[in-house]
């Protein structure tokens, strides 16, 4: 049985402004219809006996993650990290989950932000993974590289391994990880021919992964154990116990195992792969017009070539531009040369120190029940347009610094008001003063959609007081 470990914590800064804290790059239809982590969940379902998924997430995702996983069909379980300590951390709770059911599983380790196009090639080398995992052997893929890249590190092969006398060898020791070289070093290791990228993606049998972090990290295994141990279920997740996992050393599987073990085993995979950690990332991977654009949206150009354009809410007009990257969203706008792209995240951390909210949220923010969008703000006053899911409902609360007004727009509405139960339909709306209980829920097939209009001396998220909420959030929090 081979279990998917998707990894999908992880900000993807150097993807802002499409990629922000609270609605990171694997959260986003980046490529296709689909989300990366969408995509990642689908990709290995052509596997002979694939399980249901493990997936990792941090605490803010964990309601998008289960929602994108519901419109795609898919049930598993999703672990919460409640602390970011790296791979090994994640992977350990994950083996150590699995193997309570099955210790000769096979656990998959697939981040969930990658993008690979030849699914036959990637099916065929997760073949080989599998047969040298059952062997006792813990498989890393490695990239065959297309050229000199400077931002990967590299895994430089060793001899061949043959599982059987008389097989074509399908796999190489692992002679070396390498960090990510300059361009000549790289060059170099392209030309001989004896290096493959290393793309973060992993094979092994969970309970040889935990000899292996036992042997090599002991604490690390110690934390993971106690923090699924304390552990409990919430909803659609299993909480791991914070005190125990932020007790964990902090590391990669890299680093904590596979350049310490003698029996790493490297596969190569050819199969059109892309980590998309960069917009020029993108611009390589995306479908190019005539002049090699990249372009996403409402985009207008003329005497424009290899560039990436991506319009998310209005339109892109461009001329004479080339090799650049042009990003719009609601509430920013990223103009860089592509091949500077990775400071963006130097961009990011400017944002931060200046405590803009752009870093983190978008104009439209997620929730368990539907999502909000801020249409207008000023002194006093705050304007959003909300969209509650069909059965879903809000928590039932009060402000202490605001009152609202909510207006119908399409849909029905049940909302509570005090002692007050009211039904609203479209253009009918109710006042909420400063101080009373309420709640808003959609008892309709569609969804409900409605104008907020907020006023008050303080209208920040976190002046909420909850009284019963069914998401199972905290009683006080935005």
């Amino acid at each position: 049985m081979i279990v998917p470990v998707i990894l999908a914590g992880g900000s993807g800064t150097r993807l802002w402004p499409l990629s922000r804290g609270l609605f990171p790059k694997q959260l986003i239809n980046l490529i296709d219809a689909k989300s990366m982590l969408q995509n990642t969940l689908l990709r290995p379902l052509g596997i002979p006996d694939i399980a249901p998924p493990v997936v990792i997430c941090n605490e803010d995702h964990r309601f998008m993650a289960a929602e994108q996983m519901r419109r795609i069909n898919c049930t598993g379980t999703i672990l919460l990290e409640p602390v970011g300590r790296n791979t090994a951390p994640a992977i350990a709770a994950a083996a150590l989950q699995v193997v309570l059911e099955n210790p000769r599983a096979t656990l998959l380790i697939l981040p969930a932000d990658h993008d690979i196009k030849d699914l036959a090639a990637f099916n065929g080398a997760v073949a080989a993974g599998e047969a040298h995992a059952a062997a006792g052997y813990l498989v890393t893929f490695g990239i065959v590289p297309t050229g000199p890249e400077t931002g990967y590190g590299y895994i430089k092969k060793g001899d061949s391994v043959t599982l059987n006398p008389g097989e074509d060898a399908t796999g190489c020791a692992i002679e070396r990880f390498v960090e990510k070289p300059d361009l000549e070093t790289a060059k170099e290791y392209v030309a001989s021919d004896e290096y493959l990228w290393n793309s973060g993606m992993f094979m092994f049998r969970a309970d040889k992964v935990l000899e292996a972090l036992t042997l090599h990290v002991p604490d690390m295994v110690t934390a993971c154990r106690d923090a699924l141990e304390k552990g409990e279920e919430d909803l659609d997740f299993f909480r791991l116990d914070s005190k125990s996992f932020a007790r964990s050393p902090s590391d990669s599987i890299d680093y904590a195992v596979m350049e310490k073990t003698e029996d790493g085993v490297v596969i190569p995979l050819d199969a059109g792969w892309n980590d998309v950690g960069s917009w020029d990332a993108l611009w390589h991977t995306g479908e190019k017009d005539k002049d090699h654009n990249v372009l996403k949206g409402d985009v207008l150009v003329s005497d424009v070539k290899n560039c990436y354009l991506n319009a998310e809410s209005r339109l892109i007009a461009a001329v004479g531009l080339e090799n650049h990257v042009v990003v719009e969203t609601k509430d920013a706008v990223l103009v860089a040369p592509r091949n500077r792209v990775q400071e963006v995240k130097r961009l990011v951390e400017a944002l931060k120190k200046k405590d803009r909210p752009e870093v983190t949220t978008h104009r439209e923010v997620f929730r368990p029940w539907g999502s909000y969008e801020t249409i207008d703000l000023g002194p006093r006053f705050q304007v959003k347009r909300i969209t509650v899911k069909p059965g879903a409902k809000l928590s039932l609360q009060k402000h202490f610094h605001r009152a609202e007004h909510w207006t119908v727009v399409s849909g029905t509405a049940i909302i509570t008001k005090g002692e007050e139960e009211i039904l609203l339909r479209e253009n009918e709306s109710v006042y909420i003063p400063l101080g009373y209980v309420h709640r808003m829920e959609n008892p309709g097939r569609i969804p409900l959609e409605l104008i907020e209009v907020q006023s008050g001396s303080y209208l920040g998220e976190d002046d909420i007081v909850r009284f019963d909420d069914i998401y199972g959030r905290e009683k006080k929090r935005g």
